[in-house]
């Protein structure tokens, strides 16, 4: 229990030197001034590094100076114990970085392969005139990440009523709760419908409710996932 309250002290010692030496470096503007990035490195990982040294030895001889250890070459055992604890902690910190870095530099919605696709119909008003087939509609899905174009399948198109409604698909490649679909029919005004999925879009099978627009158009959609139905 002793050795490890050393330890503890040595690698409070080795971090307070690291801490101490890079302040008084960046402080004090040590290096070539004309160079400042390379004189950062310098501070970072040449003198610093030494000060955590310093640190931890200085740390375990005031602790066999005060008589609590007083075993031969106490000193440097235990100060190289410290430092490799120290050491440790670097290596397990820079892996979490990474793995968190990893995880969330480019938010893939699958990262196994293959997107899902957001499943949408259009439904609009009686008298609008809609394309029987693909020419003449541009589907386009919109997020705070990417644009993605999207596909219309004119053999799902049906009428509902007198209401006709375009059926159709787009990739959903990342992960992000912003997101609208732009609908774009030749000689009309664009439509901009919200897309109400979380960030991770999880599978469903069943298309959602209606939800309108002010010009009396409605959505509804469903995000399907690959190897799904």
């Amino acid at each position: 229990m002793k050795n490890s309250s050393r330890i503890a002290l040595g690698v409070a010692g080795a971090v307070a030197g690291y801490v101490a030496i890079f302040v008084l470096f960046s402080l004090f503007e040590f290096g070539n001034r004309a160079d400042p990035i390379t004189s950062g490195l310098l501070g970072l990982f040449v003198y610093s590094p030494i000060g955590a040294i310093a640190g931890a030895v200085f740390a375990n001889w005031l602790v066999t100076r005060s008589g609590e250890d007083a075993g031969n070459g106490s000193v440097g055992r235990n100060s190289l114990k410290s430092l490799g604890v120290v050491v440790l902690l670097c290596v397990a910190g820079i892996g979490i970085y990474i793995a968190y870095a990893y995880a969330t530099a480019t938010p893939w919605l699958n990262r196994n392969g293959g997107n899902p696709l957001l499943v949408f119909e259009v439904r609009f008003p009686a008298g609008v005139t809609v394309p029987t087939s693909a020419q003449g509609i541009t589907i386009e899905l919109q997020t705070d990440l990417n644009t993605m174009p999207g596909e219309v399948t004119p053999a799902a198109f049906y009428r509902d009523g007198d209401q006709p409604v375009i059926a159709g698909d787009v990739e959903l490649a990342f992960r992000t709760s912003h997101r609208q679909l732009a609908v774009n029919i030749e000689g009309q005004p664009s439509r901009i419908y919200p897309i109400d999925l979380t960030a991770r879009a999880p599978h469903t099978p069943e298309f959602g409710t209606w939800r309108r627009l002010a010009d009396g158009s409605e959505i509804r959609y469903r995000a399907k996932w690959p190897g799904k139905t």
